[in-house]
């Protein structure tokens, strides 16, 4: 069995296995899914990050297997009932196994982050935003910073690893405060996802991508357009 594959499955359909799941077997799933995307941090090389991989396999495996016995409707045996996803293909990650656009993390995604920035529609938006420059909250604590302030937008990456990112910062690490008011307006706090998409997809209104106008003549532009924004919805 292919346990990133199971998991991958549970993620494409997790609406119908959530309702299916009782609260006992989805917090020890969560549980299992928390060690299996866990990182073991940039020290970890040679026989620790070996170490590290099969605490993440075998959780993974776990996670699997609590699927397969708690769902065998869907996850056992029977042919007619099993999913049946993809494996990955020679030379790619465990992780990488897909399940109609759906991956295991999309699974840890749901599951511990409370999002559903997943799967093929919204999988590639989280990673566009996932790849632009960002700060980690300890660098941020170092400089004087609190990463946990409400108006700032903390996103969720690999390994579950907080990532803030980097425009919403002055060279010191301080927060911008056209940045903080705009977040303030868009409610970063309750959908910080969206917050960043807004920051980091072109406008018409704005001719670019709002967050290339902070620290300029312009940047006042970016409440009224924020409020108008959310004047709409």
């Amino acid at each position: 069995m292919n346990p990133y594959a199971v998991l991958a499955a549970a993620a494409a359909r997790w609406e119908r296995i959530a309702g299916l799941l009782g609260p006992v077997p989805l917090e020890r799933l969560a549980g299992l899914l928390r060690e299996a995307r866990r990182d073991g941090g940039p020290a970890a090389t040679g026989a620790r990050a070996e170490e590290t991989g099969e605490r993440r396999h075998a959780a993974a495996l776990d996670a699997a297997e609590l699927l397969t016995a708690g769902l065998p409707g869907l996850f056992g045996p029977d042919p007619q009932g099993r999913f049946t996803p993809a494996v990955p293909r020679p030379g790619e990650g465990a992780w990488s196994a897909i399940h109609q656009g759906y991956s295991a993390d999309d699974l840890a995604v749901l599951l511990l982050d409370g999002h559903r920035m997943v799967g093929p529609l919204l999988g590639p938006v989280r990673r566009r935003l996932l790849a632009a420059p960002a700060m980690d909250p300890d660098t941020l604590r170092r400089a004087g910073t609190d990463p946990d302030t409400p108006v700032l937008i903390r996103l969720t990456g690999a390994g579950g690893a907080v990532r803030l990112p980097s425009f919403q910062f002055t060279a010191a690490a301080r927060p911008q405060p056209i940045v903080t008011g705009v977040n303030a307006v868009l409610a970063a706090d309750r959908d910080p996802w969206g917050a960043a998409d807004w920051w980091l997809s072109a406008n018409a209104w704005l001719g670019g991508r709002p967050e290339a106008l902070v620290g300029t003549a312009d940047e006042a532009r970016l409440l009224d357009t924020a409020r108008f924004l959310m004047e709409q919805e």
